[in-house]
């Protein structure tokens, strides 16, 4: 299967706040998706932030992001770029990710 970035957000489910306990994708912490081809593989690089510049998950849920990628097939390289602007806010998140935190 091709390597999209729908298939990247897909597998990034995988990753959930140990805090919160929903995914990094509802939380909407993931911002950017680049897919470069290179030679038999596709190089992943994702841009995403954290839920305060603070957050002491912050290590944990970077590299289970990589971790995830990393192990989709026909991912290359995977580079986790951590980003502070513009800030997270709770605006991002899903409609799911709304009604498991209890947010209306």
């Amino acid at each position: 299967m091709p390597i999209s970035e729908e298939s990247v957000r897909e597998a990034l489910k995988q990753v959930v706040d140990p805090e919160l306990f929903v995914n990094v994708v509802d939380l909407g912490l993931v911002y950017v998706v680049t897919l470069a081809e290179a030679e038999e593989k596709t190089n992943v690089e994702i841009e995403m932030t954290l839920t305060s510049p603070a957050c002491p998950a912050g290590p944990q849920i970077i590299q289970q992001s990589k971790d995830v990628l990393g192990r989709m097939e026909g991912v290359g390289e995977v580079s986790v770029k951590l980003v502070m602007l513009p800030p997270w806010t709770p605006d991002r998140m899903t409609e799911d990710a709304r009604d498991q935190l209890g947010i209306f």
